[in-house]
C-alpha cells in the first residue's frame, strides 16, 4: 500500500482547481510530444514493423488529449470529493490517490522520450507496464473515494493495455532495436 507523499505529489491547488487538473496533463503531454520532434516520431512510427491492429498515426493526438482530460477531471473529482469527506479513511485515500496520480503522470510522460527519442523499446515497455500497474491501483483507490472518478479512468486503462501491446509488439518485431529506423532506409 502506498501513502500520501507530499514531496513527490503535485500541489493540492492543482487538484482543487478543475481547469488546472484538466489542463496540466494536456499541457505536459503536448509539451513532451513536441519536444520529441513530431516529424521524426512519425517517420519512426511509419518505418518500424508494427503488430496487427496498429492505429493510424493521426489517432494518437486526439486520443491522448481526451485521455489526459479525463484523467485530469478524475483527479479533480477524487480530490475534491475525498478531501471534503468526514471519513478520515476517505480523506487518506484521496491523498494517496494524488501521490499515485503524480507517479503515473510521470511514468506516462517518460514513455514517449524513451520509445521515440532514445529509441529504447525495452525500457519504454517496462515503463508502460509499470504505468499500467500504477494506474490500475490508482483506479482501485479512487473507486473507494468516488465511483465517477474511477470510471473516468476506465478508457485510460483500456488504452494503456492496448499501448502496452503496441510497445511490446513493436519492440519484439524489431528485435528490440529501433536505432536507425526511418522511412528512407525502409524503402531501399
Amino acid at each position: 500500500m502506498t501513502t500520501y507523499v507530499p514531496s513527490i505529489t503535485l500541489p493540492e491547488a492543482i487538484f482543487a482547481n478543475p481547469a488546472a487538473s484538466i489542463l496540466l496533463p494536456i499541457g505536459l503531454g503536448l509539451g513532451v510530444g513536441f519536444s520529441v520532434s513530431p516529424k521524426e516520431t512519425q517517420k519512426t512510427y511509419c518505418a518500424v514493423k508494427q503488430p496487427p491492429y496498429k492505429p493510424p498515426a493521426q489517432v494518437f493526438g486526439p486520443a491522448w488529449t481526451m485521455l489526459y482530460a479525463l484523467m485530469g477531471y478524475a483527479a479533480h473529482r477524487a480530490w475534491t470529493t475525498g478531501t471534503a469527506s468526514l471519513n478520515p479513511t476517505t480523506v487518506q485515500l484521496a491523498k494517496q490517490g494524488a501521490t499515485l496520480f503524480t507517479i503515473q503522470l510521470g511514468l506516462n510522460l517518460v514513455w514517449m522520450p524513451l520509445f521515440f527519442g532514445l529509441q529504447r523499446p525495452i525500457e519504454a515497455t517496462a515503463d508502460i507496464v509499470a504505468l499500467t500497474s500504477v494506474t490500475g491501483y490508482l483506479t482501485y483507490v479512487w473507486s473507494q473515494v468516488d465511483s465517477v472518478a474511477a470510471w473516468c479512468m476506465a478508457p485510460y486503462l483500456g488504452w494503456l493495455g492496448f499501448a502496452t501491446y503496441l510497445s511490446a509488439g513493436v519492440g519484439y518485431l524489431n528485435d528490440w532495436n529501433l536505432a536507425d529506423k526511418n522511412r528512407e532506409k525502409k524503402t531501399r
